[in-house]
């Protein structure tokens, strides 16, 4: 799976993915400051799942008609911790039997719930 980090998410997940063997890239390496329409082409273009700690995602996907086939995660919980969102999204992909693409993915504190598109 291929994964594309939104610039909201820490430097320090995208490292922590990488060191797990996830193939990410992080938005703010090669396109900072590009806007939400843009990550989603490129996520299209790549065929990537975006990581996002940003709610817009699901107005493009559901108001606009974007539709990445690798699906968008969307971390609906505050940071404690660097780390944290490479850790959910690790912790999502190898152990939970949620099916991501094609799907808005929404992490929150009690629960996962998804939207197919």
């Amino acid at each position: 799976m291929k994964l594309l980090a939104n610039e909201n998410i820490p430097i320090a997940s995208v490292t922590y993915l990488k060191s797990a063997g996830f193939d990410i890239i992080a938005v703010g390496d090669e396109n900072f400051g590009i806007t939400d329409k843009e990550v989603m082409e490129l996520a299209i273009k790549e065929n990537r799942t975006i990581i996002t700690y940003d709610s817009d995602y699901g107005e493009l996907i559901f108001k606009y008609g974007y539709k990445p086939e690798a699906g968008v995660i969307y971390i609906r919980i505050l940071p404690s911790d660097p780390l944290e969102a490479g850790k959910l999204t690790e912790q999502l992909i190898t152990e939970s039997k949620v099916d991501i693409e094609r799907t808005l993915t929404v992490l929150d504190s009690n629960s996962i719930r998804q939207k197919k598109y």
